[in-house]
């Protein structure tokens, strides 16, 4: 007999039929009149994370929500993710209260807002500006032209008439879907240094958990704890597999067998990767056979590299 028992799927399945744990971010766009608006959203996720020439988020809403309207007629945002901070969940709350106008919502606002990267540098047009208690923030532009998402225009708050899009622009009836291009990753110095200089359970930002909103009168949400770590298992190549790989990577360059010691660690599937990468320097560096003293150069270089990031 199953421990199990089925449950009927509603619409808002992720909130009414299921238990489904979300982020909790705060998306600035920008009225026609170029203020900064703000509404809380969870359906939010990676779209694009590798194998482009950019990177992307996915964006879910209401296809009548100032947000939504707004992307449609600028096509720029903030994302900006806060902290476990209760008033800052009320406020998010409050700022999600579908009918208000931008100016209704942004009167007594309780965050304060700042220039981003994109308004500082690009000084001839206006950006969504960001949260400043936001510990990072990523700003954003819609990929209009992705499932030819194009034509699609603001206007329409009692719902849009087929034809619809699979993936990007309008959605549905009521829905849409924004494919966001990563234009810059704000974060806050501390964790930064967490993400360039090593990761430790006390610098991970304090990220509550959203689980939406239920039994027809609260938002829940689980406040953070302390992270733990889970070791993963160390599974080592052997020096005949990495060589495997180095002698099929390139014709013309090669690595000795202390070289490819270097690399035993390296996961299966980013071998080729690292190999590739081992390449391209010896390449730049008119370097034929690659030896042990290279990897350590290389592993250097790479170091250098992500700490300037």
């Amino acid at each position: 007999m199953s421990n199990f028992e089925d449950l009927r799927i509603v619409d808002n399945f992720y909130q009414t039929s299921a238990f489904f744990p979300m982020p909790t971010v705060i998306i600035g766009t920008l009225t026609e009149d170029g203020m900064t608006t703000l509404g809380p959203y969870s359906l939010i996720q990676p779209y694009y994370i590798a194998g482009k020439d950019y990177y992307a988020m996915l964006l879910c809403c209401r296809n009548s929500s100032n947000t939504a309207q707004n992307i449609l007629r600028n096509g720029k945002c903030s994302i900006n993710y806060i902290t476990d901070n209760k008033k800052y969940f009320k406020e998010a709350v409050r700022l999600g209260f579908p009918g208000d106008t931008p100016e209704e919502k942004m009167k007594d606002c309780i965050f304060n807002l700042e220039e981003g990267l994109m308004g500082k540098r690009d000084t001839s047009n206006i950006y969504p500006k960001v949260i400043s208690e936001a510990f990072q923030v990523m700003e954003c532009t819609w990929m209009r032209n992705l499932d030819n998402a194009q034509t699609d225009i603001p206007g329409q708050l009692d719902g849009y008439e087929p034809p619809y899009h699979d993936f990007n622009g309008i959605t549905s009836k009521f829905g849409a879907h924004f494919i966001l291009r990563i234009d810059k990753i704000l974060m806050k110095p501390k964790y930064r240094d967490t993400i360039i200089n090593g990761v430790k359970a006390k610098g991970f930002p304090r990220v509550p958990v959203d689980y939406g909103y239920r039994d027809s009168k609260n938002f829940w949400y689980t406040r953070f704890r302390r992270p733990v770590s889970e070791l993963l298992p160390v599974r080592e190549g052997s020096i005949q597999s990495v060589r495997y790989a180095a002698d099929r990577i390139d014709d013309k360059v090669k690595f000795t067998d202390d070289a490819c010691r270097k690399l035993v660690k390296v996961p299966r599937i980013f071998l080729n990767t690292a190999l590739k990468g081992c390449v391209e320097w010896a390449r730049e560096n008119n370097v034929d056979v690659i030896d042990a003293q290279h990897m350590d150069t290389i592993n250097d270089k790479r170091s250098r590299e992500k700490k300037e990031k």
